[in-house]
């Protein structure tokens, strides 16, 4: 992460760390998978040039809403159109800069984590366990209203919603 939050810094595009990174840096559990890095579309294939000249593999896969880089075994995810759409300005300026091992950068604000990560749950993967440890990790900092109404046409999202308030994770919808 550091390596290329730097590489993207000195490169001057703009990014913002996501996923389970953003958890942890705002206090949620640890996380190994991967590196989340969410940057504007039209910045993706600068941003995957810059990691490549610091020594990254770059990759780019089939699904069209990302690209990739490998920094040995460890995947770097640049997102720039997660499943609620492409990431813009706006969503830029939304986010905190926080230090982060030792490093300030944007942290994508947890409810458009949040948001995601319920979007992605499909009936195929009804795994409600990633989100539920979020949830329960930051629950006094999510605007729970904020996460309800954009994800409201998502069935998943509210089964999502009636297991974390049974569960005393979230409040009760208003």
């Amino acid at each position: 992460m550091k390596r290329a939050g730097a590489a993207l810094r000195d490169a001057d595009i703009p990014f913002m760390v996501g996923g389970g990174l953003a958890v942890w840096a705002r206090g949620g559990a640890r996380t190994e998978h991967d590196v989340d890095l969410l940057l504007k579309p039209e910045d993706a294939e600068r941003a995957q040039a810059a990691l490549e000249a610091i020594g990254m593999r770059a990759e780019r896969p089939p699904e069209g809403w990302l690209l990739k880089a490998w920094d040995g075994d460890v995947l770097v995810d640049l997102i720039y159109c997660p499943i609620d759409g492409p990431v813009t300005q706006e969503a830029l300026d939304r986010a905190d800069v926080l230090n982060v091992m030792a490093m300030d950068m944007k942290v994508a604000p947890l409810e458009d984590v949040m948001v995601s990560k319920l979007l992605a749950l499909k009936e195929q993967e009804p795994d409600f366990g990633q989100v539920i440890e979020l949830a329960r990790s930051c629950r006094e900092q999510i605007d729970w209203n904020d996460v309800r109404r954009r994800t409201e046409a998502s069935p998943m999202a509210k089964a999502f919603f009636t297991l974390v308030e049974e569960l005393g994770v979230a409040p009760r919808a208003a």
